[in-house]
């Protein structure tokens, strides 16, 4: 398996488990790196951290629930905030609103689709 088909099955891991605990160790054996060396080339081609890259696609999905009607409080359980607020102010650092404002359909947010890597 070459570089790039490893890094895109990694993008994959990454959104199958956005409500669970991500593991860095899996991802990096998926490459054949350490934590350290994955964590460093995933920043250094997306020009995000790992952490900011996952935090970013949690709270874009969370947008999708938020406008389906789930509850606050249950989309921020879902995506791993220990409470409400924490919820609310990560969502509204990213998207400039609040998860209730999001759920009006003229608020524009900003959401981040997933990753692919590829050669140009």
């Amino acid at each position: 398996m070459d570089w790039l088909e490893s890094m895109n099955r990694v993008a994959g891991y990454m959104e199958e488990h956005l409500t669970e605990r991500v593991s860095y160790g899996a991802m990096a054996r998926m490459t054949g790196c350490s934590v350290y060396e994955f964590s460093r080339i995933f920043s250094f081609m997306t020009g995000m951290s790992l952490s900011e890259y996952i935090r970013r696609r949690r709270l874009s999905q969370a947008v999708f629930d938020l406008q389906a009607g789930e509850r606050v409080v249950d989309v921020g359980l879902k995506y791993g905030y220990d409470s409400p607020t924490a919820f609310a102010r990560a969502f509204r650092e990213l998207h400039g609103v609040s998860p209730t404002e999001a759920r009006k359909p003229e608020t524009r947010l900003k959401t981040y689709p997933p990753i692919s890597f590829q050669f140009t």
